[in-house]
């Protein structure tokens, strides 16, 4: 028979059952409880047997949101002075064989003497590098400047063709009038010559390869791999070729893109400023007045074709000089929108000003300058077949043996998230994905509701993960406990209500940024469209997969139909992802954008600064 033990003696259970079934009186209610477990209980102690409290409830953590990308300040790398006592003190090369000039460079060297010469840093070491173990003249035949150095004078000369700034690569030619009685001044001015041609070209070559400035440093946004210039290098090929203007307009990017921008970069020098200018930012509804509607209507009125001036001629002639914008001419606008492409919806803003009137000739200017640059920061060869994504476009285009085979309309992050400006190569089509829902997004967004509504992912079809991919119900989890990382994996299952729509197109990448469909299938027909979290959302995702995957698009179809699945991209196809505001069609037509993220304006501020450092560069 089973009994509990008070102090030394057993107490039947029957008796107990006898006991409580009498019922227990208040007054004897401490009896019982004596009876039972043997004295009173006390104060502040836990009964044997009972169940411990419940913890006192944790005081929430705040949430700390994750940041997206700032802007720094740009810094230039500083300049610094050559050391070229080096030279002087460098053993002989036994494996040099010097040209006839190489007794007097050794003789030149004097000249080198309190010589106050800046470089950058890169090119300050190349310059003792290269002329330590090849102590000769590059520039210099006897006592006068050679071909090769009057040649390469002229390319650097003519950097303004390319967008440079000439002044950046300037070098004087020692004048050819000296003195006999003075060669030790004659070689001072030579040997100086040849340590200041040799560091601009450096300078020259690395700005033409890579660009003049860090775009890096600009952002997190930016994100481009180092690429390698052996400055020693060129000045050795350079030594041993005639052809300087070929090696040196080598070095810029070679593709057709860049050519086109260089050719519009001369037209735009040459031309006239716009007559009519009209303000790039205006943004005026029906009913509003502004002093800018007679110039667009001026301009609508001079390009009438047929069809617009049967319809509106009329309504030109009466109303051009208005500057209320009254419902009358709300029709005419939108056939202008229309006829551009853009949404009819009658509002005139910088898109429909921008198709109007263009863009003023110092903003076109700034552009393909800017252009020029940013394109450095890419491979001289693009590739083919590539896919190129132009954010202030809205645009991806798929491009295989210099024609474009596909061209869709594309949703790109919004202002406050980004999407960024890089280069990748595609990977993998996924079928019915799974979206993993980016930490940014969980703490940022889903978090705050969750502490109030901890089952909204179960709910919303969501799963939850641990550390170690264990499945866990969203309601069981205490959110207030997390603030700024959350220690479990969100992703949304395959649906129509998947935030990816049907496919995603992935190329891996630190900042998460892929392509895909959605289900906001309205937002298309949006002008501006920088309205996503980062992600490049496609009008037609199954003709980009179809085109990635060199298949078609009925096979894309048939794949969606057997659910989730994945294929890998068997060729090599590079994807740019990238940010121009000026920008040539396959024809060489450059077409021109909005600044939808305003890096332009930081872009000019980088390359201030580099100028800034650059200025007192002798």
């Amino acid at each position: 028979m089973q009994s509990f033990r008070k102090g030394s003696a057993l107490l039947p259970l029957a008796a107990l059952a006898a006991t409580l079934a009498a019922g227990v009186q208040p007054s004897s209610a401490q009896g019982l409880f004596d009876m039972l477990f043997g004295g009173q209980p006390r104060q502040g102690t836990r009964l044997q047997g009972e169940f411990p409290p419940p913890p006192a409830p944790k005081k929430p953590v705040a949430v700390t949101k994750i940041s997206s990308p700032t802007y720094n300040t740009y810094k230039a790398d500083r300049l610094v002075r050559v050391d070229f006592s080096a030279l002087s003190s460098s053993p002989q090369n036994a494996a040099f064989a010097p040209t006839l000039t190489g007794n007097t460079f050794r003789e030149a060297l004097s000249g080198l003497d309190a010589f106050e010469f800046t470089a950058e840093p890169s090119v300050a070491k190349a310059l003792v590098a290269y002329y330590s173990a090849n102590p000769d003249f590059i520039w210099v035949s006897g006592t006068s400047v050679n071909a090769r150095g009057q040649e390469t004078v002229r390319v650097l000369g003519e950097a303004a063709s390319h967008g440079l700034e000439p002044a950046d690569y300037a070098v004087s030619i020692p004048a050819n009038a000296y003195s006999p009685d003075d060669t030790a001044g004659r070689l001072k001015d030579l040997i100086r010559f040849e340590m200041a041609l040799s560091a601009r070209v450096l300078r020259y070559v690395h700005d033409a390869q890579q660009g003049r400035i860090e775009p890096n440093r600009i952002s997190g946004y930016y994100d481009f791999p180092a690429k390698p210039l052996d400055m020693p290098a060129v000045l050795k090929t350079l030594a041993h070729t005639q052809e300087a203007r070929a090696y040196l307009e080598s070095r810029h990017p070679q593709n057709p893109e860049y050519q086109a921008l260089r050719i519009e970069l001369e037209s735009l020098e040459a031309s006239a400023e716009n007559e009519i200018v009209v303000d790039p930012k205006l943004l005026l509804k029906p009913g509003e007045t502004s002093t800018e509607l007679p110039k667009l209507l001026t301009l609508i009125a001079r390009n009438l074709d047929d069809q617009m001036g049967a319809d509106f001629g009329e309504v030109l002639a009466r109303l051009g000089t208005s500057e209320t914008y009254v419902p009358e001419l709300v029709p005419v606008f939108e056939a202008v929108q229309k006829k551009a492409g853009l949404k009819p919806d009658g509002v005139v803003g910088p898109r429909t000003v921008a198709t109007l009137a263009g863009n003023s000739k110092a903003d076109r200017l700034e552009k393909v300058k800017v252009a020029l640059e940013q394109l450095r920061w890419l491979p001289s060869d693009l590739g083919s077949p590539r896919v190129f994504i132009n954010q202030p476009a809205f645009s991806a285009s798929y491009i295989d043996g210099g024609e474009e085979k596909l061209k869709t309309r594309v949703v790109i992050g919004k202002t406050s998230n980004q999407t960024s400006f890089f280069y990748d190569e595609i990977e993998q089509v996924d079928y019915n994905p799974y979206w993993g829902v980016p930490q940014s997004i969980i703490v940022n967004e889903m978090l705050p509701r969750l502490r109030s509504d901890p089952d909204y992912l179960d709910r919303s079809g969501y799963e939850v993960t641990d550390a170690k991919g264990r499945r866990i119900p969203s309601s069981s989890i205490d959110w207030s406990q997390y603030g700024g990382k959350v220690p479990f994996s969100v992703r949304q299952a395959p649906s129509e209500a998947n935030a990816l729509g049907e496919l995603k197109i992935l190329f891996p990448n630190k900042h998460a940024i892929y392509m895909h469909d959605t289900p906001q299938k309205a937002f298309f027909q949006r002008d501006m469209r920088a309205l996503s979290h980062g992600c490049v959302r496609l009008q037609d995702p199954r003709g980009m997969a179809a085109a990635v995957l060199g298949t078609s698009v009925d096979y894309v179809a048939e794949k969606l139909k057997q659910g989730h699945s994945s294929e890998k991209v068997t060729r090599k196809i590079p994807v740019y992802v990238a940010y121009f505001t000026a920008w040539p069609d396959l024809s060489g037509k450059v077409e021109y954008f909005g600044d939808v993220y305003d890096r332009d304006t930081r872009l000019r501020q980088a390359l201030d600064a580099t100028e800034a450092v650059r200025v007192p560069a002798s």
